[in-house]
C-alpha cells in the first residue's frame, strides 16, 4: 500500500507546519493532459475530485520513488487521506467541464509581457537522451538541449502550451525516470517575496543564482533538522541535484528581473483573470487553517478567500506580495470539502 514517507537522503525529521503541497494549472481536456503527464512523463495520478455542483474536476499527480506501487483508487476516501497528508508536492490539473469541446486554445500559458507564471520543470538523469525519446513520441519542443544560450536543458510544450523545462539531476536508483522538480514564478521584489515564503510559509532558500539582469531564488519545504549548504555557495546546486530532485522534492523557483522593484506601476499577472487565465495557484498544508489565516492576517497579508467564505468551507486563499493565490488546506483531512 502506498504511504507518505519522508524522502530518503534528508534525514527523518518531521515536516514543519507549513508544507508546499500543490501547484495548480488549468487544462482544456484531461485526456491529452493525463496522457502527457502520467503516461509520457511518468507522474502518478494519486487522487481525483469531481465537483458536480461547480462543474469542474481536479486531478492530482505526483512523482513517487522508483518501484512504488500506488494501490489507492483516485477519488476514494483513502486517496483523499493520502493526498492531504503527503509531505510531497503534487501537480493539480483543474478541468472546467465543457472546455474540451471548445475550438483552439483555451488557457494562457504565461511568459508574455508581465506574466508571472513561467513554467513547470521535470528532472531526469540524461536530458539529451530523454529529449530524443520525447521528440520520437511526438512531443513538441520550444528549445532543444543545445539550442539557445543555456545548454544542457530543454523546454517542451504540454497539450495546453505550458512550458515544461527538462533539467538534469544526479543519478539515483530510488528516483523515477522523471521527477517533478520546479514551479517557476516571476516576482517583482525578492526583498518582499523571500521573507513571505520563508518567514510566513516555512520554506527554505536552498540555492541562489545571480546574473547581469536577473536573479533566481530556489526554495523548498524541508523536513525539520535538514541543513542545506549556503545557498550562494558552489555546493548549493549539486546539493539540490543530488538530494532534492532524486528524492521527489520539488523547488519553487522565484525569478526576479532586476529593476521591477523600482517601478511603482509594475505588477505581474497572476493567472486568474481573463484573458490570461491558466496558472491558478500554489497550495500549502497546515495543521489548522483558521489559526494559520489569523497569523497571516495579523501581519497584513491580504486574502482572496477566507476559510468560511464561498461554497468550499475550511480552506482559504491568501495573496503573496505579487498577488499570486496561495491556497491553505488542512493537513490530514478526509473526504470532500
Amino acid at each position: 500500500m502506498a504511504t507518505a514517507t519522508t524522502p530518503t537522503g534528508l534525514g527523518t525529521g518531521p515536516m514543519p507546519n507549513w508544507t508546499w503541497q500543490q501547484s495548480m494549472i488549468r487544462i482544456k481536456d484531461p485526456e491529452p493532459s493525463l496522457k502527457f503527464y502520467r503516461d509520457v512523463m511518468g507522474l502518478t495520478l494519486v487522487d481525483k475530485y469531481d465537483f458536480e455542483q461547480f462543474s469542474f474536476s481536479l486531478y492530482f499527480l505526483q512523482s513517487l520513488p522508483a518501484g512504488t506501487e500506488y494501490t489507492l483508487t483516485p477519488g476514494s476516501d483513502e486517496a483523499h487521506k493520502y493526498l492531504w497528508s503527503t509531505p510531497g508536492v503534487t501537480l493539480e490539473l483543474t478541468h472546467n467541464w465543457g472546455t474540451e469541446k471548445e475550438d483552439g486554445k483555451v488557457y494562457h500559458a504565461g511568459n508574455e509581457d508581465k506574466d508571472g507564471f513561467g513554467h513547470l520543470a521535470l528532472a531526469c538523469e540524461d536530458v539529451y537522451k530523454c529529449s530524443e525519446e520525447l521528440e520520437a513520441a511526438g512531443i513538441q519542443f520550444k528549445k532543444r538541449p543545445d539550442e539557445g544560450r543555456m545548454k544542457g536543458l530543454a523546454f517542451v510544450y504540454d497539450p495546453d502550451g505550458y512550458w515544461i523545462e527538462i533539467i538534469a539531476r544526479e543519478k539515483s536508483a530510488a528516483a523515477p525516470k522523471y521527477t517533478l522538480a520546479q514551479t517557476m514564478l516571476r516576482v517583482k521584489d525578492p526583498r518582499k517575496s523571500i521573507p513571505f515564503y520563508t518567514e510566513k510559509l516555512g520554506m527554505t532558500v536552498v540555492r541562489e543564482s545571480h546574473f547581469g539582469d536577473f536573479s533566481l531564488f530556489f526554495l523548498a519545504s524541508l523536513p525539520q533538522g535538514t541543513v542545506p549548504p549556503d545557498p550562494t555557495s558552489d555546493q548549493a546546486k549539486p546539493w539540490v541535484n543530488a538530494n532534492l530532485y532524486p528524492n521527489c522534492i520539488p523547488i519553487l523557483e522565484l525569478t526576479h528581473n532586476h529593476g521591477t522593484e523600482d517601478d511603482a506601476e509594475f505588477s505581474h499577472h497572476n493567472g486568474n483573470n481573463e484573458p490570461r487565465r491558466g496558472f491558478g495557484h500554489i497550495g500549502f498544508l497546515v495543521d489548522d487553517v483558521y489559526a494559520a489565516c489569523d497569523e497571516l492576517e495579523a501581519t497584513g497579508v491580504q486574502f482572496q478567500k477566507k476559510p468560511d467564505e464561498g461554497g468550499m468551507k475550511g480552506l482559504a486563499f491568501a495573496k503573496d506580495p505579487d498577488g499570486y493565490w496561495i491556497e491553505i488546506i488542512k493537513r490530514g483531512q478526509e473526504g470532500k470539502f
